[in-house]
């Protein structure tokens, strides 16, 4: 298994980005500033995307493994790195996802902890109702992680 940092045509592994964050635009907001990172176990497993808020926090924009791969580690063992990773150049880490609970428990089983809550993120940034399975994503669950 190795982690690579991908520095150029990041929009190749668009497919990949698109299962955790399905609007292209949005993508594109955050995806020309952000450290790539890919996991590779033979082929691509999972991929994840790092934005500086500032000097002290940075984001955790997008995680997504491919769906035959998931539940196999590969997602926890791309946290466990960027954690690593970014802990001499941050004090925390935040994520933000939907209001689901298998997600949630998945990052706090990496040591996030919920910080904050941002009302309506989901109906007010994307052109259509956002789903995760049958639960419709409204608001933005933030979680954060001392690093």
């Amino acid at each position: 298994m190795k982690i690579e940092k991908i520095t150029e045509n990041k929009k190749q592994f668009l497919d990949l980005l698109l299962l955790a964050d399905e609007q292209e635009d949005m993508v594109d907001r955050y995806l020309p500033n952000g450290e790539m990172f890919a996991l590779y176990d033979n082929d691509l497993k999972s991929i994840c995307v790092v934005v500086a808020i500032n000097n002290e926090t940075c984001e955790l924009k997008n995680i997504a493994t491919y769906e035959k791969y998931q539940g196999k580690g590969y997602g926890r063992t791309l946290i466990n790195f960027i954690s690593d990773f970014y802990k001499n150049s941050y004090q925390t880490m935040l994520v933000g996802t939907g209001e689901t609970p298998t997600t949630l428990s998945f990052y706090e089983s990496c040591g996030f902890e919920k910080s904050h809550r941002v009302k309506n993120f989901f109906t007010d940034n994307y052109d259509h109702p956002m789903f995760d399975g049958d639960i419709q994503l409204v608001d933005m669950i933030y979680l954060k992680k001392e690093l």
